[in-house]
């Protein structure tokens, strides 16, 4: 049974493309068998890292203190859901050139030292392996792969950097420019990757 973990990020509940191209391609991916969670990054937005939090990540597992570890209880959920997924698709609105605060602060409580990546004496190595990654890329007027591309580079660096190598993209990128058979055949794409999967 393939587990897929979907991540929405986009704030438009209503009308979003990112969000309708992510079910889209989740559902596929998941074929009738498999099994679907999904994470609203947009109304149920993670807390940023702070002091606190910071102090507890540093602090060995084993000296924790029971407060500690009640601060990491939410990131440790969210490395969870990421541990535990085969297929991760994530819905990336472009905004501002990037990604939205939200899955900004969702990354930062998944990309985790000793946790989902250590240093070694060659260099960084991710603890996160053996799964793929979808990006929903969606713009207004930003371009995949364009200079103006800030979104796209830095999620594919920061899942390899935890180990999701295989990162792949469904591009939804100009939308609105986009004829009406363009926009119909990046649909038939989000819904047709299970046999490549």
């Amino acid at each position: 049974m393939t587990r897929v973990l979907r991540i929405d990020s986009s704030a438009r509940t209503d009308g979003s493309v990112s969000r309708e191209l992510s079910r889209t391609l989740a559902a596929d991916l998941a074929g009738a068998e498999g099994d679907i969670v999904v994470r609203d990054l947009a109304q149920h937005a993670p807390a940023f890292v702070d002091g606190p939090w910071v102090g507890a990540n540093f602090t060995a597992p084993d000296e924790r203190t029971e407060d500690q570890n009640l601060t990491l209880a939410a990131s440790e959920a969210l490395v969870a859901e990421l541990e535990a997924a085969d297929q991760i698709v994530i819905g990336v609105p472009v905004y501002n050139f990037s990604v939205p605060a939200s899955l900004k602060a969702w990354i930062d409580l998944v990309a985790r030292a000793r946790r989902t990546f250590r240093y070694t004496e060659d260099g960084p190595e991710g603890l996160v392996t053996g799964k793929t990654a979808w990006l929903v890329v969606a713009s207004g007027g930003t371009a995949l792969g364009s200079e103006i591309d800030f979104a796209t580079p830095y999620l594919k660096f920061i899942l390899g950097f935890i180990g999701i190598t295989d990162v792949r993209i469904i591009d939804a990128t100009r939308w609105g420019f986009l004829s009406e058979a363009e926009q119909a055949a990046v649909r038939a794409e989000a819904g047709g990757q299970r046999a490549a999967a």
